[in-house]
């Protein structure tokens, strides 16, 4: 009998490919949207825009600069979670604030597995990058300060990665993919 070496085991019913659930988080300006589609296609895996399943309203709301509420929050959050839970089994990657630790645990309760990769960056940084967006875009700089006011950092939390979003994108990349694949790494 002919033997042939495979150097990943072949998914069958007993031995399913491994997929992930990851939410890349943190304030507007953080770099979410970029980092999580790189990891994404890196990984050849679902890329979910959070920012696309806003309502109308809440997109109304935040191009008047009014800052958006839990009430507002919650019907964006349980669609976020819905497409989490429908593209986990492939591995999908959500851009999303997530900046309170209820709106983490509303997206927990569809994949309660799901990991969380927060990029944090400075005020400064931060005003900077969602100014120098122009605006076409939604999302205001004076609502800067409102993001940061509602931020529960996640620092005691299961299944995360901090990272310092103004870091070298490539440095991002790099730990967030050996993060990913279980590759030990030392934390920058």
């Amino acid at each position: 009998m002919r033997k042939i070496a495979l150097s990943h085991p072949s998914p069958s019913p007993l031995n399913p490919p491994r997929a992930h659930a990851v939410v890349v988080m943190g304030v507007s300006g953080s770099g979410k949207s970029t980092v999580g589609e790189i990891l994404a296609q890196r990984h050849g895996w679902v890329f979910v825009e959070g920012d696309a399943f806003h309502s109308d309203q809440n997109h109304a709301k935040m191009r008047a600069g009014i800052p958006l509420t839990d009430e507002d929050r919650l019907s964006w959050l349980e669609a976020l979670g819905q497409e989490l839970a429908r593209h986990a089994g492939l591995g999908v990657v959500l851009s999303c604030s997530a900046l309170k630790r209820a709106y983490r645990q509303t997206l927990r309760a569809y994949v309660p597995d799901l990991m969380f990769i927060w990029l944090e960056v400075g005020r400064e940084a931060a005003a900077q990058r969602v100014a120098g967006r122009g605006a076409s875009h939604f999302f205001p700089a004076t609502l800067i300060d409102s993001q940061f006011a509602a931020l529960e950092p996640p620092h005691d939390e299961a299944g995360l990665l901090h990272l310092d979003s103004e870091r070298p994108l490539d440095d991002i990349l790099h730990t967030a993919t050996d993060w990913l694949q279980g590759t030990p790494h030392v934390h920058p």
